[in-house]
């Protein structure tokens, strides 16, 4: 009696293991893709992989000088003649 109580406790651990790994990784998955909100195409995905690791990302590339005008440029849009030049030149040495 007490080994077949032990036999079907045992079965239980072993049957209930797979069904709490999946919700771990389920909610390890959710985390991740919440995190991955606004990233797209290889950027998302070498996010998601190291995430899902348990990696921390590593940090965005700095932005290049040509770059930092591209975006300063379209932040710009509006704006003319002295305050243009100044929120460039601000913008710029960010």
């Amino acid at each position: 009696m007490i080994r077949q109580f032990l036999v079907l406790a045992a079965a239980a651990l072993v049957m209930s293991g797979p069904a709490w790994a999946a919700n771990s990784q389920q909610e390890v998955m959710k985390s991740c893709n919440a995190q991955a909100a606004g990233k797209k195409g290889d950027e998302r995905k070498a996010f998601m992989s190291a995430c899902l690791k348990g990696e921390t990302p590593a940090p965005a590339k700095a932005m290049t000088q040509q770059e930092k005008m591209k975006a300063c440029n379209k932040e710009a849009t509006g704006k003319k003649g002295d305050a243009r030049k100044a929120f460039m030149s601000e913008c710029l040495k960010k």
